[in-house]
């Protein structure tokens, strides 16, 4: 499989050191490629967790446990797969769960539900246990690593590595954020859309955690898209150590907790534009603004609308200025929508105003922007104060290729 870098690449960034993370790296084997495809990530005594996973029926044996175990909020451990999702594979993937759990907890001396598994890759496909004991074996006594072998080695089709950090005070404590994801395609906004996790040294009760990455979560990772297809093993995990010592975060109301949230909030919007920038065949970077809706979620299911409309996104790669079909889109969205209220641009150029075409269009300058790798549509519905952003690539012959030939 072709992974050249993709043209809307970015490089993986300095990301600080978090105290409380241990980051390791293995072969697990679990596809026959020449390269790390395990991380280990041990974990400070106390750590906080928090975490959003897919909606889908379908989830892994990975996503059931996970989803049981935020809801006691401390974590030890974070061990991820890549090359064998492990979803729909019944109790042979549950035992193969359940094994690396007891497998790392008894390591740690730890309790179990403290230990986080993902898996992504191939579906359907029970993972060997003894391919997974001799994995965690190999990675709980590999030497330490840094944050761009992590996110190596938890990519699948990514073509380059992703990451993103930031900075907050909490008080006069300064402490620090830090994130790696995978994910390049099967990628839809329902509840989290890949495999992200984010590190920080800050203080913070679980249940405010919770709070927090569910709210930035809304915003970032569930506002992007790449093919309109759910995975089932979503996952994004959110750990404090509370290393830093700074006064605990409990409430919103709490000095500090606006910062910290920008902060996340930051992180979290980054990994998600990194994922989108990765997405399967992508040569072009979209945003989509979608003011005057009705609310904000009416502007938001529009946005996607347009943004998982096949049409529009072959346009946008064939540097199309066809805004007929960014009206098709609005219009199948389902939401309030008005006609001779409708206003499309490209690149802040207006194509139509008010359910018309704007007398004096110019296409010139629509055409330029087109031909560009970061591409800006604006939709204003002229109905309400609603609005949204949200994020996807265009559609090319390389998505049909990398998935064509994805299981060998």
């Amino acid at each position: 499989m072709d992974l050249t870098p993709s043209p809307l690449a970015r490089p993986f960034p300095a990301l600080p050191v978090i105290d409380g993370v241990t980051l390791r790296v293995a072969r697990a084997g679990y596809k026959t490629w020449d390269r790390s495809d395990l991380t280990y990530v041990e974990l400070a005594a106390g750590c906080a967790v928090a975490g959003v996973f897919t909606k889908s029926a379908c989830a892994s044996s990975e996503v059931e446990m996970g989803r049981a175990q935020v809801e006691q909020g401390r974590a030890r451990a974070l061990i991820v797969n890549a090359g064998n999702s492990n979803a729909f594979t019944g109790y042979r993937g549950r035992e193969a769960v359940e094994q690396i759990v007891a497998q790392v907890a008894e390591a740690l001396h730890c309790q179990g539900d403290e230990v986080f598994v993902s898996s992504t890759g191939v579906i359907g496909v029970p993972l060997p246990k003894d391919k997974a004991r001799a994995g965690v074996a190999a990675v709980l006594g590999a030497d330490t690593c840094g944050w761009e072998d992590a996110a190596s080695a938890i990519g699948t089709t990514d073509t380059f590595t992703k990451g993103a950090a930031a900075a907050a005070f909490i008080g006069d404590q300064r402490v620090e954020l830090a994130g790696i994801i995978k994910g390049s395609g099967m990628i839809a906004p329902d509840m989290a859309t890949m495999l992200g996790y984010v590190f920080t040294d800050a203080a913070v009760d679980p249940a405010f955690l919770q709070e927090m990455l569910s709210k930035a979560n809304e915003a970032t990772f569930s506002c992007i898209t790449v093919d309109g297809d759910t995975s089932t093993s979503d996952t994004v995990l959110l750990f404090a150590t509370g290393m830093a010592g700074n006064a605990p975060l409990t409430a919103w109301d709490d000095p500090g907790a606006d910062a910290f949230y920008a902060a996340l909030h930051d992180v979290c919007r980054e990994l998600a534009l990194l994922v989108v920038r990765d997405g399967e065949g992508a040569q072009k970077f979209i945003e989509i603004a979608v003011t005057g809706a009705a609310d904000d979620a009416s502007a938001r299911r529009v946005g996607l609308a347009i943004a998982n409309s096949p049409l529009v996104k072959t346009a946008i790669a064939g540097g199309d200025a066809n805004w007929g079909r960014v009206v098709m889109a609005v219009g199948k969205a389902g939401e309030p929508a008005d006609r001779d209220r409708l206003s499309i641009g490209f690149g802040g150029t207006w194509a139509a105003r008010d359910g018309q075409p704007v007398a004096d269009y110019n296409e010139a300058p629509v055409a330029e922007h087109l031909a560009g790798q970061d591409i800006r549509i604006e939709v204003d519905l002229g109905l309400g104060e609603g609005r949204a952003t949200v994020w996807t690539c265009d559609l090319t012959h390389g998505y049909i290729s990398i998935n064509a030939d994805y299981r060998s």
